[in-house]
């Protein structure tokens, strides 16, 4: 089974959220998934935060197999920056 971590659109019309999830590659981007690692939002408000992302987790799949998108690898690369 291929497995991806991919970001996956929820929110509302011009105000778009994404949840970092593990699935496998043959499931529609918003189908079932294995896990969830994190939220991105590109357009924070006030007190939200842009990236939240479980690292270790992130890690622990990418280490099993799991290929990243590019979006995610950079998602990824701004969440270890901001720790």
């Amino acid at each position: 089974m291929p497995v991806v971590i991919r970001l996956a659109r929820f929110g509302t019309k011009h105000a778009p959220k994404y949840r970092i999830t593990v699935a496998d590659s043959r499931r529609y981007v918003t189908s079932k998934y294995l896990e969830i690692l994190g939220t991105y939002n590109p357009k924070p408000s006030g007190q939200e935060k842009k990236v939240i992302v479980d690292l270790a987790k992130a890690n622990e799949w990418i280490k099993k197999g799991a290929q990243p998108t590019e979006r995610v690898q950079h998602v990824l690369k701004m969440a270890e920056q901001s720790k």
